[in-house]
């Protein structure tokens, strides 16, 4: 099923599920919210309810899997928009990180879990 609406999608499953990836689950909802003009704050506040809502979909289920990018790691966007993307996205990957029983970082191929 592709839609943005995870917590809609787990509830009616009880199978396994994989959500890939968070970083299209927030451009979905940055365009939903019209975040992309907003200033950090105001697009946080604005995101919240949807970010709780959908940590508490996954909170306690051990079937699923998330896939997220790491965007914090390389070239500083040139512009505002994808600055307010990259704060975001790494603000949801710490949140969403909070509801897992393990997170892990793969590069290359490589696989590092982190603590």
């Amino acid at each position: 099923m592709e839609s943005w609406d995870v917590p809609g999608a787990l509830a009616t499953t009880s199978d396994p599920v994989l959500i890939d990836c968070l970083s299209t689950w927030l451009t979905a909802a940055m365009d939903h919210l019209q975040l992309w003009s907003m200033a950090s704050e105001e697009a946080r506040d604005a995101l919240s309810p949807y970010v709780d809502r959908l940590c508490a979909s996954i909170a306690g289920r051990s079937d699923v899997v998330v896939v997220t990018s790491e965007v914090g790691g390389g070239v500083v966007p040139a512009h505002r928009s994808g600055v307010l993307f990259r704060d975001l996205l790494g603000a949801l990957n710490q949140r969403v990180a909070t509801e897992c029983d393990e997170v892990h970082l793969v590069v290359c191929g490589r696989v590092l879990r982190l603590p």
